[in-house]
């Protein structure tokens, strides 16, 4: 029997700790490769932490609402075999010998004659175990070749089998570039240093106690955890950036009649519902990718332009809070893909299923206020960004249509673009272009387009 830490691992180059909010096994559990363990909070999003061995868990670190710093032990899990104290041995882990392929064979032996490539795993923003990073590193798995892999695990995690079979189905291991010089008699598990006996407990950073008061008159509800980052989160945005918002109106008839005659037909082909948020989405990839100068961040005395085009969408929680998955190089997807990606990261998170991965990265923000009724609105930016856009409600108004003929009166369809923008480094006159390139091309949407 050895004993293995679990550490919390890396989700993100932005995020830096998280709160313990529920364990889901307890002292004396037996537990599963890639079972979750316990679940986690960021200022992002809820995740769970899934176990990198299968085994018993024999002691918990921390406590619920303690906040872990990443790469911290977490809890104690005694697996069968030896195991070394900062990582999972993969001879450790290796099956009888009657079992243990000719790939296996060769990630167990020691590979002297030909040389591993550095690879800095923890780059990724992925989760992979020890043990698939030790298989990676021992076959000179590219970071790259590494993400590629479609993984069969909890949340698509690549497992084990999956790496090796990986191996199997295409990559060339150093087993195959220079087999003469791998001698493969049996599978003999190394001697590994034991893991210490005692582990001494990390200093835990409390979150400060609430102050609940009551009275006959009223009733005092608390914020959830959630609630107070995202109230810090606002708080810091207006202290941080000088907002300045502009507003333009925006005639979307044509975008209405022409969805109004298609999302039936694109619901029974692509089996997605086809709203008016991917067409948005579009508009405004086109804009940032005309305007660079407004898909940038402020860090300090200095401006960084972003080469991808990351658009975040705010999506209210069912509890009344707010999260923001990202659309990653939005400017690259048509539109039936961007119908897709926004329908999929708006159902998983009312379900509290995003990734910390899905919500990190944005490089502009931009949120519906006409789904509540709003006409317009003027948000706060979302930092380090420079500016963020608020789509009103549409609505059925009286207007002046100018014609060849004259003028009349007739009813259009209508919305109002809200732009807020960090006048520091963003002028009125850029951020208003930007607006003002979004509605143009909305208001020049071609009724004859497919999807």
């Amino acid at each position: 029997m050895s004993k293995f830490e679990l550490k919390l691992p890396r989700m993100g180059e932005s995020v830096a700790e998280a709160t313990l909010t529920t364990w889901l096994k307890e002292v004396g559990d037996t537990i599963e490769m890639d079972e979750p363990i316990l679940e986690i909070a960021t200022d992002k999003v809820d995740s769970e932490v899934p176990s990198e061995v299968e085994g018993v868990l024999v002691e918990k670190l921390f406590n619920v609402d303690d906040i872990i710093k990443v790469g911290q032990t977490i809890a104690i899990i005694e697996v069968n075999g030896e195991v070394s104290s900062e990582t999972e041995a993969v001879k450790a882990t290796a099956i009888p010998v009657k079992t243990v392929s000719a790939v296996e064979e060769a990630i167990v032996v020691a590979k002297e004659t030909a040389p591993i490539p550095v690879q800095d795993y923890s780059s990724t923003e992925k989760f992979y175990s020890p043990l698939v990073k030790n298989i990676a590193k021992q076959e000179s798995i590219s970071i790259a070749q590494l993400d590629a892999i479609q993984g069969t695990g909890k949340e698509g995690r690549v497992t084990k089998n999956d790496i090796l079979a990986y191996l199997e189905n295409g990559k060339v291991s150093h087993s195959e570039i220079a087999p003469a010089a791998i001698t493969v008699e049996k599978v003999v598990t190394a001697p590994v240093v034991p893991a210490p006996k005692h582990i001494e407990k990390p200093v835990v950073e409390k979150q400060q106690a609430p102050t609940i008061q009551s009275s006959s008159n009223h009733e005092v509800i608390e914020m959830t955890r959630m609630g107070k980052l995202v109230a810090k989160h606002m708080v810091d945005s207006v202290s941080t950036s000088a907002h300045v918002q502009s507003f333009i109106e925006v005639d979307v008839t044509n975008i209405v009649n022409w969805r109004n005659k298609r999302k039936d037909a694109f619901l029974k082909q692509e089996g997605e519902k086809l709203t008016f948020t991917p067409i948005f989405m579009e508009a405004i990839a086109r804009a940032l990718k005309k305007y660079p100068l407004m898909n940038i961040s402020v860090e300090g005395d200095t401006v960084i332009k972003k080469k991808n085009i990351n658009i975040g969408m705010a999506a209210a929680l069912p509890d009344g809070n707010l999260i923001v998955p990202v659309i990653k190089n939005a400017d690259q997807l048509n539109l039936a893909g961007m119908a897709k990606v926004i329908n999929d990261l708006a159902n998983r998170s009312r379900n509290n299923q995003l990734k910390p991965d899905e919500v990190q990265d944005g490089t502009y923000t931009v949120t519906n206020v006409g789904t509540f009724g709003s006409v317009f609105g003027t948000p706060i930016i979302n930092q380090p960004q420079v500016g963020i856009l608020a789509l009103g409600a549409i609505r059925k108004i009286p207007s002046v249509i100018e014609t060849a003929e004259g003028d009349f009166i007739g009813i259009r369809s209508k919305m109002y673009l809200s732009h807020s923008y960090d006048h520091r480094v963003v002028n009125g006159a850029l951020g208003s272009m930007f607006a003002k390139a979004v509605a143009d091309y909305l208001e020049a949407w071609d009724v004859n387009r497919e999807v």
